[in-house]
């Protein structure tokens, strides 16, 4: 039943066979009829088969996911992928255009397709082909959302990455663990990634800053006196001399103004002996700029203290204020009669007199 396949059972005394081999015509995936054509498997590590395919791998006792190895005997170019559907017509197989380049074949060449079994990969180092990589804010996000595609990873294999409309060649320089088919498997695995400098990326030469000397006496290499016999060092850059005039430096100039009101001495007596007449200005000139030197801060127009005239005129005004307040003087009288008054006049008879005696007689008319 099962002979024109090449196993199905021991049929002639011939074992079944435990691995799946075969040879296919392949195409890019860019060929595919539209009815089952996927662009977004251009950029991914798996590929078509026709239906026979799956009919023999059921019949075999294969590890899932299955794993292929695709090799091209003309040239001994090997890789490894994933299926993804078994939609190709009969006696093809459809791969991604980057397989194709790295397996170095040409449309219609044959290829030699064997199931395999690879160890999980743990490690992974990509070397991008191109610095326009750099250009990606986050790259590892962007390279594990690709590896979402991709069923297996081998050395020396370049894939390609789409992203932001933008093709990226990625190289796979090592996996970890090592095995003799240089191949990784990449499903549900924790892989590490790191990413190796981009082809032609050059690293920015370090140049040192420059800074400056702060101090306008700077000491200069040919100011240094470098004769035999010359003495310390002290002596040969006059160190004596450069601590004296650094001392001698007024690193703040300009006067300074206090937050209150008390001046010097010197302040008051020159704010004494100028005399400020609003009289004297004109209310019709323009607003003249205050201009201050530098590091001088306005805190106020200076205080006019007050003339001896002025004073006896605010003394007069006083008096005047104290006699008006002296105009209405004396006690207050009261309508309600108190029981203790307050001036004790004996001409008034007391209301109520308990302590007087009765009359020793009644003179009646």
């Amino acid at each position: 039943m099962f002979s024109g396949f090449g196993f199905g059972g021991s049929f002639g005394g011939s074992p079944m066979p435990s691995t799946f081999e075969d040879y296919f015509r392949c195409y890019p995936v860019a060929m595919m009829p539209d009815s089952t054509r996927k662009d977004d498997s251009n950029y991914g590590g798996k590929i078509f088969l026709p239906p026979s395919a799956l009919n023999k791998l059921t019949m075999l006792h294969i590890r899932y996911p299955m794993l292929f190895e695709l090799v091209n005997e003309s040239n001994s170019k090997t890789t490894h992928s994933g299926v993804l559907e078994f939609v190709a017509e009969e006696g093809r197989a459809y791969l991604p255009q980057w397989m194709m380049t790295t397996l170095e074949l040409s449309v219609g060449s044959l290829l030699k397709i064997s199931s395999c079994d690879i160890p999980l990969g743990n490690f992974v180092k990509i070397e991008p082909q191109s610095v326009d990589f750099l250009d990606i804010s986050d790259p590892k996000a962007v390279l594990e959302n690709v590896l979402r595609k991709f069923s297996t990873l081998t050395v020396n294999d370049i894939i390609e990455v789409n992203y932001n409309d933008s093709i990226y060649g990625i190289k796979v320089l090592e996996v970890k663990p090592e095995s003799n088919n240089k191949g990784i498997c990449v499903v549900e695995t924790d892989l590490e990634t790191d990413f190796a400098p981009p082809v032609g990326y050059v690293e920015p030469e370090y140049k040192p800053k420059v800074v400056a000397p702060s101090s306008t006496n700077a000491i200069t290499p040919s100011s240094v006196n470098r004769g035999i016999g010359a003495g310390t060092m002290a002596k040969s850059i006059d160190y004596a001399k450069l601590v004296a005039e650094s001392n001698t430096v007024n690193t703040f100039k300009g006067d300074g103004n206090r937050l209150t009101n008390k001046k010097k001495a010197s302040e008051v007596a020159d704010s004494t002996k100028k005399s400020f007449n609003i009289d004297d200005l004109d209310p019709d000139a323009p607003p003249v700029p205050l201009k201050l030197p530098e590091n001088q801060l306005f805190f106020g127009f200076p205080v006019i203290l007050p003339t001896p005239e002025e004073t006896d005129e605010e003394e007069k005004d006083t008096t005047n204020s104290e006699s008006n307040a002296n105009a209405f003087s004396g006690s207050g009288q009261s309508l309600r009669q108190s029981k203790k008054r307050k001036d004790k006049n004996t001409a008034h008879t007391p209301l109520k007199n308990h302590s007087r005696s009765p009359d020793d007689y009644i003179e009646i008319d």
